[in-house]
């Protein structure tokens, strides 16, 4: 049975997201990078960091990074320098870059987890053939926030692909560029994604003085 609108109980309801963040979540800034990346290592978690550092190159959604098999950044025994992929989304293929620090960590997650070039990058813990959940993964981008001070509630798993983007797009002002790399179908979508207002069009004029 439903409630009018006139009803009192409808008016003493408690809203579904009183106290919570449901706008975009925020990006990291390059010292939160590195201090949960400090974090990661001083606490010897190999496949967090290896996680981590992926997530943030790639610029992936959770569901496309938790499905990544080994061979998807793997060739010939080494990490490769690009891979690509094909979103779950859109069911389009986007192309991404690895970095140092993520072939690094890569590497030493590898050698710790082995396995074949079949196998799931970062295996569930409940099931060592499937896949980490993506429910798992935001419990992790959750820790790792939380160990650096950040409140949890203005992050998750869309800070990691979000990180890089917005980086991107703050040096070089090219929506293009970062449609691209996000995988997204029109650049409308990028637009809403990075937030791009008035004050930052303006900004980027600011730097071009005729």
């Amino acid at each position: 049975m439903g409630h009018s609108d006139l009803d009192p109980a409808v008016h003493e309801r408690r809203p579904w997201n009183a106290g919570r963040h449901v706008g975009p979540k925020r990006a990291l800034k390059a010292r939160d990078i590195w201090a949960i990346r400090f974090f990661l290592d001083e606490h010897k978690r190999l496949r967090d960091r290896a996680l981590f550092d992926l997530a943030i190159d790639s610029k992936l959604r959770g569901c496309d990074l938790v499905k990544i098999k080994i061979g998807d950044v793997v060739s010939g025994g080494h990490i490769r320098n690009r891979s690509t992929v094909i979103q779950q989304k859109t069911g389009r293929p986007v192309q991404f870059e690895i970095m140092t620090e993520a072939r690094k960590s890569l590497e030493a997650w590898f050698a710790r987890r082995g396995g074949t070039i079949l196998d799931f990058a970062f295996p569930s813990r409940i099931d060592y053939l499937g896949h980490l959940s993506t429910r798992q993964y935001a419990r992790l981008v959750g820790e790792w926030v939380s160990i650096v001070g950040l409140d949890k509630r203005e992050y998750g798993t869309h800070s990691m692909r979000r990180t890089k983007a917005s980086m991107i797009y703050k040096a070089t002002g090219n929506l293009r560029a970062v449609q691209i790399l996000l995988g997204h179908t029109n650049i409308e979508n990028t637009v809403r994604y990075l937030g791009v207002d008035v004050d930052d069009a303006l900004t980027l004029s600011e730097r071009t003085e005729i």
